[in-house]
């Protein structure tokens, strides 16, 4: 049977909530919406919970990977999907991938990638055949550990899967994420990929809006949870 929306709420986070406007920090392993699993869904928890039932998503995550996602309606709901279509929002990730990065504490990364619809899957291709696509990744290097590196990840395309087939075509794969070459999986089948930072223009006729989450807690970033992250919600400046 699925969860209350009071069952998942200790699970769940509101970041920030206005007219029109939720932003929720989704835990690994939740689907963003219902599929054939039956498993709680974010959207029905957040359309209960927050007594908005004509909310929408604005942004997907894949269900392996945790981090901030974007609900609105009626004129906030139109204008940010203007905004992301436009390319006016701003997203940084974070991810532990396989293998100590370096030397440089900073790369640009440019793949040509497919999307094979077969394997639902992302590939990076060296000849940018027909249907391939240019996409690009700035990444930069928080924390080395023995075996992973924390890394922030700016990514400039949107394309599917991108961030996870890039991080792997460069050779680092994002650590549990087996479907992009890393060695082994999570046992929570999450894979160490985060929606670190969402920042909305001011739409419609709002302020800006950047919305942090702080590093999680479990599971490989473990390592890393001496460095500092976020956690803050603040108007940006005009």
């Amino acid at each position: 049977m699925p969860a209350s929306s009071t069952e998942l709420r200790p699970t769940l986070s509101v970041l920030h909530q206005g007219p029109q406007l939720a932003l929720v920090n989704k835990p690994a392993g939740m689907p963003v919406q219902s599929d054939p699993s039956g498993d709680p869904d974010l959207l029905s928890w957040a359309r209960k919970a927050l007594g908005s039932p004509e909310l929408e998503l604005v942004n997907r995550l894949d269900r392996p990977v945790c981090g901030v996602v974007v609900l609105a309606s009626g004129a906030m709901l139109s204008a940010l999907n203007n905004a992301f279509r436009e390319r006016r929002v701003r997203k940084l990730y974070r991810a532990v991938v396989e293998g100590v990065v370096g030397p440089e504490d900073q790369v640009q990364l440019e793949h040509a990638i497919v999307h094979d619809t077969r394997s639902h899957k992302a590939r990076t291709v060296a000849d940018p055949a027909a249907g391939a696509r240019t996409v690009r990744l700035k990444v930069r290097v928080l924390g080395r550990a023995e075996r992973y590196t924390l890394v922030e990840i700016e990514p400039d395309g949107g394309a599917f899967h991108q961030i996870r087939a890039q991080l792997s075509g460069w050779g680092h794969p994002i650590k549990g994420d087996v479907k992009y070459g890393a060695r082994r999986g999570e046992k929570d089948r999450s894979i160490a990929l985060q929606a670190a930072s969402i920042m909305l223009p001011g739409v419609p006729d709002g302020p800006p809006l950047t919305v942090d989450v702080p590093l999680p807690e479990q599971g490989p970033w473990r390592l890393f949870r001496d460095i500092g992250a976020g956690g803050a919600v603040q108007d940006a400046p005009r």
